[in-house]
């Protein structure tokens, strides 16, 4: 806590995160079980990225996409897991004011930026279904290029806004963070003021970078199933069905649990349980995408053959 000069009320200068559990066997435990989730996604992500720049073949917007995916799942797990190990065996369970700030920042801009690269892959899945001969003509490299920056910038200043929302709120005690990162809602509510406002600020945002982007993913997803229905040939119409459904459960698997943390009421707010869902959806979400992506795609288990046969990918 810092005291201010003249004032008789102390801020705080740093957060304890009580993440999981305070036994110490029940934390070795969970340092095992999430020390191979955290190398499983980053190693999982990893190849596919690796995959996708060796092989020639995988330099279409589709996988170009993909490769931002991976590596937003990376930075994604980065962001909190490696902290949270360390505190699993560590005695110390704090982080710094600024550190507490900058982690919340990036989480937060990377999340919004999966939510509107989804819309972007959405775009590319139903550009590809529905107007196959002029595909490489509407997604031009330019255009992929500049929706990925878009998306970045999206991201970046959405989450730049609600984190200076979050963390400008006087903090003067307790600093007992229940959760196992630095998530808005939990840092929030140990604020020492009314937080109406800014709960008000965050549906806001959280209605145009979730629930907004979702529609659009939905109005996508109708059209090109539309699309795919009137496919005649049956080889085509399981290849892209594939296509679809693997970009339909990545969604899912983020949309679902995201949207329950940020878009329901205060009300409802159960710190054991939301700590589980982010795990869900920081976690498993970023271990499971490579999984959906590489087990329902033929051309990236080509490519992963040609790697390990020959060493190199023409």
């Amino acid at each position: 806590m810092l005291m201010l000069p003249g004032q008789n009320k102390t801020w705080v200068s740093e957060f304890i995160l009580l993440g999981f559990s305070s036994d110490p066997t029940t934390n070795r435990i969970l340092f095992i079980a999430f020390l191979l989730l955290y190398l499983s996604s980053v190693l999982g992500n990893g190849l596919i990225v690796t995959l996708i720049c060796l092989d020639t073949r995988l330099h279409t917007p589709m996988y170009f996409f993909l490769c931002i995916l991976s590596l937003m799942d990376m930075g994604y797990v980065t962001t909190t897991m490696p902290q949270m190990l360390v505190h699993l065996l560590s005695h110390s369970q704090t982080i710094s004011f600024a550190g507490c700030w900058l982690q919340m920042y990036v989480f937060g801009a990377l999340g919004v930026t999966e939510c509107v690269l989804f819309v972007v892959m959405a775009y590319d899945r139903y550009v590809a279904i529905c107007y196959p001969l002029h595909y490489t003509v509407i997604l031009s490299w330019n255009l992929c290029i500049r929706l990925a920056a878009g998306t970045l910038r999206c991201g970046f200043l959405a989450s730049l806004i609600h984190t200076i929302h979050t963390m400008w709120m006087p903090y003067c005690g307790p600093n007992k963070v229940n959760h196992y990162f630095c998530e808005g809602p939990s840092v929030r509510n140990l604020a020492c003021m009314d937080t109406h406002l800014i709960e008000i600020v965050d549906q806001v945002l959280s209605a145009i970078f979730v629930a907004a982007p979702l529609s659009l993913i939905v109005a996508s997803y109708v059209h090109t199933a539309m699309a795919i229905l009137k496919i005649k040939s049956t080889r085509s119409h399981c290849k892209a069905f594939s296509t679809f459904t693997s970009h339909l459960t990545v969604v899912t698997l983020f949309y679902a649990p995201a949207t329950y943390i940020y878009m329901r009421p205060k009300s409802s707010y159960c710190p054991e349980r939301d700590k589980q869902v982010s795990l869900f959806y920081n976690v498993f979400t970023a271990l499971l995408n490579p999984v959906v992506y590489s087990m329902r795609n033929k051309d990236i288990n080509q490519a992963l053959v040609k790697v390990m046969g020959h060493g190199r990918v023409n």
